[in-house]
């Protein structure tokens, strides 16, 4: 009974650890980079929070002026507007022609610091950060950070 026993735990281990080699997480390899860092030297980037939800919603970047600072799954900087409230947006009409709203696909299992909410003007729903809707500017392409203090937006920090 005890030899019985101890092959099925031995077969077990063997089975779970065959699995886990053969059935690999590519975890790693989609959420590593959007390819910006090959074509900014300067620029890195890190999911804020492990999950691979984060990696798919926001990202920490860094670039040699701005410093680290929050970027969509895309890679393109993410701003907040200094006349928005927490939850609240007040960039509406012609504002969304320069600032387009991060809108929100995914609202659960979201990454630290990271809300939806849903705008007034029927919008839809937006991500925010730490209560404060969050923008990407047309002027930006992946990688850039060129919206910073422009029309009271500013880039959106970790």
């Amino acid at each position: 009974m005890k030899k019985a026993l101890i092959g099925l735990v031995i077969l077990a281990v063997i089975a779970g650890g065959a699995y886990a080699i053969f059935h690999k997480s590519n975890k790693t390899t989609n959420s590593s980079n959007t390819g910006t860092s090959a074509t900014t030297p300067s620029a890195s980037t890190t999911p804020t929070t492990p999950s691979a939800t984060s990696t798919k919603i926001i990202q920490t970047k860094t670039d040699a002026t701005a410093g680290k600072y929050l970027a969509d799954a895309n890679g393109e900087a993410l701003y907040t507007y200094g006349g928005d409230t927490k939850g609240v947006s007040n960039c509406t009409g012609s504002c969304l022609s320069s600032w387009p709203i991060y809108s929100a696909s995914v609202t659960t299992g979201l990454p630290t610091n990271v809300t939806v909410i849903t705008r007034t003007d029927g919008g839809g729903k937006q991500y925010a950060y730490k209560g404060l809707p969050l923008y990407t500017f047309t002027g930006d392409s992946a990688g850039t950070v060129t919206g910073d203090n422009v029309s009271n937006f500013h880039i959106a920090k970790p």
